[in-house]
């Protein structure tokens, strides 16, 4: 058995490929289910976000499970295998556990220390979990890693300042605007936890006007019911089929809806900006992409997306680098943690097997024995109960010792599979 990780993520994938991989939360049932479908997978986790998917599993073997991943992610982006390959990252054992503890930490993100990526962590297990693919292996695994994630942010200041992607782009469209957003009509395309992370970065913003569109009005109402008075004031809400005649009116345009296809496209836009004096500005969210690439073409749209976004935001926090030192030290000794706590809870099921085994042994030849006598009274069987049983964990407690030392080993391997050996367990 081993765990693994195969993906694509934004260190070695282009935006375009990203964005082919990436699973919506619409998909990500359907995704689960083909995977729970996989004979040489017994868990499974789908970590999906703006820079990375990737598919955590348990697997009986190795390569067989690697090439099933592949296949498994070629066939979501309706991609050829052959274009994805050079792009593919792999990931076994104890680097799994590195890796995820380190991008759950916010130390593998666009945003030194972005919150968003810790909740998505957690909510990527428990959709998991609700679709019944995620075991206790996988388990373990992602809640230990929410643990460190939230240990690095609160032992270190690693998270300070800007937290998120949706505070970087507000911070990038007040940089782009000469006048920053003061005064500026602001159109949030999506109400999910991007959309409603800019919202929240607007609130100190001295906007005119804020229009959010999203697919269900309950989750607007919900948003905005949150925002302070000052800006509560100013919001008005539609619904996402109205998005074309509120662009009209925008001067910045955020956008973060989960769709496989453009939800913005060229013509849309150039209608929008037919009239204007100043250039629209639109900062895409999305991954895949909400506003077609070619609408940037256009003289009148400027038009940023993750990419752009990813690279200004690394240049607004490098003097962040000095946290990561801490956040790292924290990583390891997390996963220090976790492998001696995975190293007793891999051993634990044959220890238990072993010392069920002796107990029915010893309990089948204490029944023999009474049965064959009557020179004992009960309180005297009792002893001989109590005298067996004490003699019985004596005798295991060394075995017991040496195999939960040695368990996650080489050594603990040969243990395990002398003592399946030895008392046919």
């Amino acid at each position: 058995m081993s765990v693994i990780v195969v993906g694509l993520e934004q260190r070695h994938s282009p935006l375009e490929l990203l964005e082919r991989v990436a699973v919506t939360e619409a998909q990500l049932p359907k995704a689960l289910g083909r995977l729970r479908d996989q004979s040489n997978l017994s868990e499974a986790i789908i970590l999906s976000t703006c820079l990375r998917t990737e598919v955590y599993a348990v697997v009986e073997r190795f390569h067989e499970g690697v090439d099933e991943l592949q296949e498994f992610l070629a066939t979501m982006s309706g991609s050829p295998l052959e274009t994805l390959a050079e792009h593919f990252t792999v990931r076994f054992d104890d680097d799994v556990t590195n890796h995820l503890f380190t991008v759950a930490a916010g130390l593998d993100s666009a945003v030194l220390g972005e919150s968003e990526v810790l909740g998505q962590v957690r909510r990527a297990w428990e959709k998991a979990q609700g679709e019944q693919v995620s075991g206790p292996v996988l388990g373990a695994l992602f809640r230990h890693a929410v643990e460190t994630g939230k240990r690095v942010r609160s032992e270190t200041a690693i998270a300070r300042g800007i937290t998120s992607l949706s505070h970087g782009a507000v911070a990038l469209a007040v940089d782009r605007r000469p006048t920053g957003l003061a005064g500026a009509h602001v159109l949030v395309v999506g109400a999910g936890e991007m959309g409603e992370g800019v919202v929240q970065a607007l609130a100190g913003r001295d906007v005119a006007e804020l229009v959010v569109v999203n697919r269900t009005s309950e989750r607007i109402e919900s948003l905005v019911s949150g925002l302070p008075d000052a800006l509560a004031s100013r919001v008005r809400t539609d619904s996402l089929d109205r998005v074309g005649d509120h662009l009209t009116e925008a001067d910045v345009v955020f956008t973060s809806v989960g769709t496989t296809h453009p939800l913005i496209d060229r013509s849309m836009l150039e209608a929008a900006t037919a009239d204007r004096d100043q250039p629209l500005l639109v900062i895409d969210l999305g991954v895949p992409r909400n506003v077609e690439p070619a609408a940037g073409q256009l003289d009148n749209v400027v038009l940023l997306d993750m990419e752009v976004l990813r690279t200004a935001v690394a240049d607004a926090l490098s003097g962040r680098q000095e946290e990561v030192a801490g956040a790292t030290r924290i990583v390891t000794d997390e996963v220090e943690r976790y492998r001696v706590a995975s190293r007793v809870r891999n051993a634990a099921p044959m220890v238990s097997a072993l010392r069920a085994q002796a107990e029915e042994a010893r309990r089948a030849e204490f029944d023999r024995q009474r049965a064959k006598r009557s020179d004992l009274s009960d309180e005297q069987w009792e002893q001989v109960d109590a005298v067996t049983r004490a003699m019985m964990a004596k005798l295991l407690h060394q075995p017991t010792v040496v195999l939960k030392d040695a368990a996650g080993t080489p050594r603990g391997e040969r243990l395990i599979e002398a003592l399946r050996t030895l008392f046919d367990l």
